[in-house]
């Protein structure tokens, strides 16, 4: 069984694209709409070995996802990828002090995101 990488995004297109992208690759994926969902979901996987989500989202967006995440001993060190359309600096920043590992703006390159995975947990 490969990896598990949790998807959080509230565009189903989006969560398709990159669950298709990562699947190819080799890693299991679980699929979340927002923070609020990712937090659930998290609950009943199992353990996952990398998260990867938006910034905007309704109900939780991804900077508050990451320190509810940090701020738990169950997640804490699950790394975390920023998949969002947000570029500027102010924001990425925003996303490193929360916890973030890694910043990638959509749209994305399939080979660009599964580099950056394979980076963090191989």
């Amino acid at each position: 069984m490969g990896k598990k990488i949790l998807i959080v995004d509230d565009a189903a297109s989006m969560r398709g694209l990159v669950a298709m992208t990562l699947k190819k690759s080799g890693y299991e994926v679980v699929e979340a709409s927002d923070g609020k969902d990712a937090l659930t979901k998290l609950s009943s996987v199992g353990k996952v070995d990398l998260i990867i989500t938006d910034l905007n989202m309704p109900n939780m967006d991804g900077i508050e996802l990451i320190k509810t995440l940090k701020a738990d001993m169950k997640y804490r060190f699950i790394p975390v990828i920023m998949l969002t359309t947000e570029s500027q600096e102010a924001k990425k920043e925003e996303g490193r002090k929360a916890g973030a590992k890694a910043w990638i703006v959509k749209p994305f390159k399939p080979d660009v995101l599964v580099s950056v995975v394979k980076k963090i947990i191989g």
